[in-house]
């Protein structure tokens, strides 16, 4: 049972339903989050590019090496930057989590696969470098809200990303999705179109389309009242393909949340909204996503 929202939590939902459409940027949830409980290090250069930073967090007080969360966020490839989604790399760091949030190149900039092998680069450097900020590269997980997750997705399901990298799907313990879509052939979108070469887009570019025996675990989220990404045909078939293939997978629905104020409610204004937090928690913790993921 969750407890009643505060009346800054109302407030913060009541600002956030009225001025951001989805995947749009969460300054009102940065502004109303502590950030006491974690260390920040912000515009790490993982490539040469001006889109190619990232920000990492840690908690503020660490015993020993900590599992390592890669977070990307959404915005349909077209929006987004990684300070407007400090309040994740926060929450997850107060967890005891090491969390790296990448921006990447967006449309016009970029297409697909550009941003696929931004991700992967940036989960490249993370498997280099993450010791140096306490945490351990053999417990590494990548997350992502909307598009961010279907980042993610990719490259725990198809190989050829993190291939480009000198690495395999299996370097990660587990991935986490938040909202993603993984099956969404012919793009309806209008603003989605041009980043996946409507009507050209090639159809190896879903996610469903590489679920293998042994791929990673996930942890999947959604909300049942999603409008912008439908829960029953992007996470539910997902989880699916998944099992068809004994990957373990743990599927998650939610009332209360929107595709937006989903992964918001990661924020510490807004966690009585869902227990999104507790859910990746418990996956991350419990046996690296293993045990938890099957149940």
């Amino acid at each position: 049972m969750f407890r009643p929202l505060t009346l800054l939590s109302v407030l913060a939902l009541a600002v956030l339903a009225a001025s951001l459409s989805a995947c749009s940027p969460l300054k009102l949830v940065n502004a109303v989050s502590p950030d006491g409980d974690a260390r920040a290090t912000g515009a790490v250069h993982y490539g040469n590019g001006e889109r190619q930073k990232l920000d990492v967090y840690q908690p503020a007080v660490q015993a020993g090496a900590a599992p390592v969360i890669v977070f990307f966020y959404g915005g349909n490839w077209v929006s987004g930057k990684r300070e407007d989604y400090a309040f994740v790399g926060q929450a997850l760091a107060k967890r005891g989590y090491v969390v790296v949030v990448p921006d990447y190149r967006l449309y016009p900039e970029a297409r697909y696969p550009d941003f696929l092998d931004d991700s992967a680069q940036a989960v490249a450097w993370t498997t280099r470098e993450i010791a140096k900020y306490g945490g351990d590269p053999k417990r590494l997980f990548v997350m992502g809200h909307s598009a961010g997750a279907y980042n993610a997705a990719m490259l725990a399901l198809d190989k050829r990303w993190l291939g480009k990298q000198g690495l395999r799907p299996d370097a990660l313990r587990g991935w986490i999705g938040l909202a993603g879509p993984y099956d969404f052939l012919p793009v309806q979108n209008k603003t989605t179109r041009p980043v996946f070469n409507y009507p050209d887009t090639p159809a190896d570019s879903q996610p469903v389309r590489h679920v293998s025996a042994g791929a990673p675990p996930a942890l999947l989220i959604a909300a049942y009242e999603d409008k912008t990404v439908n829960p029953v045909r992007n996470t539910g078939a997902l989880a699916t393909r998944l099992r068809e293939k004994h990957v373990p997978v743990r599927e998650l629905y939610y009332d209360g949340v929107s595709h937006a104020t989903l992964v918001a409610s990661l924020s510490r204004a807004l966690h009585t909204l869902a227990p999104t937090l507790d859910a990746i928690d418990d996956f991350v913790r419990s046996d690296a996503g293993r045990q938890s993921a099957a149940r």
